[in-house]
């Protein structure tokens, strides 16, 4: 429009001086002078009408220009009230959001605290009950036989800490490495059904642990390789590192109704698990141990709960625990040597043998199947039988309901020997 407006007040001013000279020419002329005068008229009107209409569309778009800078700056006032409350809000969310983190820092930094001291008390207390096996270990092996085979420690009371029953790593077993003399050292193990055999027992002839001297005596052998952890417990045969020197009466049955009450309560429940610790104790440099520690708790159950010294001797003979040679039915007295002459097994122990020396406080249980002891079957033993079983046991143990009967009736009966007590 505004281009418009201009080019008619051109036209305008174009013909203005146009219609003068035309009308000077033929006034000099003497022509008429009409159509001169009516062209300049028209070129003035045409100029001044151009002029105004394009004064006005210049007004127009200034105001137009100014309505339109009005606007936007309105728009930018509104976008930057907008962006203002945005910001604030965006700065209110923030600061909460530093808030909740610095919270959520303190509450996690505060975790970490608390686990960081339950970690340490429960090394701590793991640390300790170590201390107090190791000691206890160290008294055991300065123990002298006095009659009765297996004693109570610590009144029979196991020491386990509180992160030895966890359960964090489920089932497991770990065997100490041999030391510089060959000899086994010690085996752990959080028991289950998940690591106890399902196979054949395998052969463990090959091992020979240190100490191993074995002659016959009477009806068998004066030696077992015995098991840290019994074969039925983790189905572990020629693991050098689980198996010591020990007497068929350490073996069976001191060792085994231990074994066997384990066995028989995992075999319970799958969500069953037992603790279990096994120590040889050796005195010095000595080949042959003593005895051993064993102890045992049930998580979260008292149903399998001991803490016992068995020491390794057998009736009628004289070891030497240095090399685990042996004299039969003579007690030499000599040092590094003990006499189990006249000696039998005995009952589970109730009373509280604590780490001192067994001594004449220390109740001895009757020998009354003195033969039963050295492994032999006399006609007259008495044995454990079930009703649809198809073997005796010098020991009830596993499933079934167990009742006393005479070797001869089992025999008769055409029962044989269980192979885990015999």
């Amino acid at each position: 429009m505004y281009t418009f407006t201009m080019l008619i007040a051109m036209i305008g001013m174009l013909l203005i001086p146009y219609g003068v000279i035309t009308w000077l020419k033929r006034r000099k002329s003497q022509q008429t002078t009409k159509l001169a005068a009516v062209l300049a008229a028209a070129g003035v009107v045409l100029f001044l009408g151009g002029a105004t209409a394009n004064g006005q569309v210049k007004t127009a778009q200034e105001q137009q220009v100014a309505a339109d800078k009005a606007a936007s700056v309105s728009s930018r006032q509104v976008a930057a009230k907008t962006s203002s409350k945005a910001a604030a809000k965006a700065e209110k969310a923030a600061a909460a959001s530093s808030r909740s983190a610095a919270s959520s820092s303190k509450k996690a930094a505060a975790q970490s605290s608390s686990i960081k001291v339950a970690t340490e008390k429960a090394a701590a207390e793991k640390k300790a009950a170590e201390t107090k096996r190791k000691q206890s270990n160290t008294n055991l092996a300065s123990l002298t036989y006095q009659g009765t085979q297996t004693i109570n420690v610590n009144q029979g009371q196991p020491t386990f800490s509180s992160a030895d029953l966890s359960l964090a790593e489920g089932a497991w077993e770990k065997y100490g490495e041999l030391d510089q003399l060959n000899r086994a050292t010690s085996a752990e193990a959080m028991l289950n059904q998940s690591i106890m055999p399902t196979g054949k027992r395998g052969s463990i002839s090959e091992v020979t642990p240190t100490g191993w001297k074995n002659k016959k005596i009477n009806g068998g052998y004066l030696f077992n390789r015995s098991h840290l952890i019994g074969w039925a417990l983790a189905g572990e045969n020629a693991n050098w590192k689980n198996l010591i020197t020990g007497t068929r009466q350490l073996n069976s049955p001191e060792m085994l109704r231990y074994e066997m009450d384990v066995k028989a309560y995992l075999e319970q429940s799958s969500k069953n698990y037992v603790r279990y610790s096994v120590t040889p104790i050796f005195r010095g440099n000595e080949l042959l141990a003593r005895g051993v520690h064993m102890m045992a708790q049930a998580v979260n159950s008292q149903a399998i709960s001991f803490n016992v010294y068995i020491f390794n001797v057998q009736s009628g003979v004289t070891l030497n625990y240095a090399d685990g040679s042996s004299n039969v039915g003579q007690a030499t007295g000599s040092t590094g040597t003990t006499s189990a002459a006249g000696a039998g097994s005995t009952t589970r122990p109730s009373q509280n043998s604590g780490n001192q020396a067994a001594s004449s406080s220390q109740t001895t249980t009757q020998n009354n199947q003195a033969q039963n002891n050295q492994n032999t079957t006399p006609t007259g033993q008495v044995v454990f039988v079930t009703p649809t079983g198809k073997r005796y046991h010098k020991y009830a143990h596993g499933n079934g309901t167990f009742t006393k009967t005479s070797l001869q009736d089992a025999k008769s009966r055409g029962l044989t020997p269980c192979q885990v007590c015999w």
